[in-house]
C-alpha cells in the first residue's frame, strides 16, 4: 500500500495508520534525509528479525540502527558522554549515523554487538512518525540489487512495485536521495568517521 505524506499538515488518521502498523509489528518504507529506508518498531524483535532477513544481515556481526526523534530520547537507548552529546547536538538532525554503546533498554538482538547506530534524520515525515510512536524506529537503507536501476530505491512508485509484498506500507515522500549517511563511531573516547557520506561533521 502506497501512502502519500508531506512535511507538514498530514491527515492525523494517515499518521495514526502508520503508527498502528508499527505497533502491530509491521514494516514500513519511508523517506529520510539520505535514502529511502525500511523500518519497524525498534523494540519488537520479530519485526527486526524480518528486516535482517530482507537485508541479509547478521545482527551478531552488523550494527543495527534506530531513529530517535529527539536528543533526549537517545539517552534512553544509548550511552554517551558530554562531548559526544555536544557533537551530536551540533550535527543533528542531519545525515549522520552515530555509533554508540547500547543501553540495557534495547532488546537482546541489539546487545549481541553492544553497540547501536543512532539516526535523527532531517526529515519531518519520519521524525513525526517516531514522535507519535513514542519509541525508536529500527532503520535500514533499502537493499538494491547489483546492476538494478537506481529508481527502484528512489522512486516511491517503483519502490512499491519492488517492496510492496515485503513491507506493510510504503510512504511516498517524493523522490528520494542517493547518498548514504556519514557514520561516526563514538564508543571509545575520540569520535572517528568510519564512512564519509552526505553529512560533513561539524566538530
Amino acid at each position: 500500500m502506497l501512502l502519500r505524506l508531506y512535511d507538514k499538515n498530514n491527515d492525523p488518521q494517515d499518521l495514526e495508520r502508520v503508527v498502528d502498523i508499527l505497533n502491530d509489528g509491521g514494516l514500513i518504507v519511508y523517506p529520510t534525509d539520505t535514502m529511502y529506508a525500511i523500518g519497524c518498531h525498534g523494540l519488537k524483535e520479530r519485526a527486526i528479525e524480518r528486516i535482517c532477513r530482507i537485508k541479509e544481515i547478521d545482527p551478531r556481526k552488523n550494527n543495527l540502527s534506530i531513529i530517535c526523534y529527539d536528543l533526549s530520547v537517545i539517552s534512553e537507548y544509548a550511552k554517551m558522554d558530554n562531548n559526544t552529546f555536544k557533537l551530536m547536538k551540533r550535527n543533528l538532525p542531519g545525515p549522520f549515523t552515530f555509533i554508540l554503546n547500547a543501553s540495557g533498554r534495547l532488546p537482546k538482538i541489539y546487545r549481541n554487538r553492544k553497540e547501536v547506530g543512532i539516526r535523527m534524520p532531517d526529515n519531518a515525515i519520519v521524525n513525526e512518525i517516531a514522535r507519535l510512536l513514542g519509541a525508536p524506529i529500527m532503520t535500514a537503507t533499502l537493499p538494491r540489487d547489483e546492476g538494478e536501476e537506481l529508481e527502484y530505491v528512489t522512486d516511491p512508485e517503483l519502490i512499491d512495485e519492488k517492496f510492496g509484498d515485503v513491507a506493510d506500507l510504503i510512504i511516498d515522500g517524493g523522490i528520494g536521495g542517493t547518498e548514504v549517511s556519514t557514520v561516526v563511531k563514538c564508543t571509545d573516547g575520540e569520535p572517528e568517521v568510519l564512512r564519509q557520506g552526505k553529512g560533513t561533521l561539524k566538530w
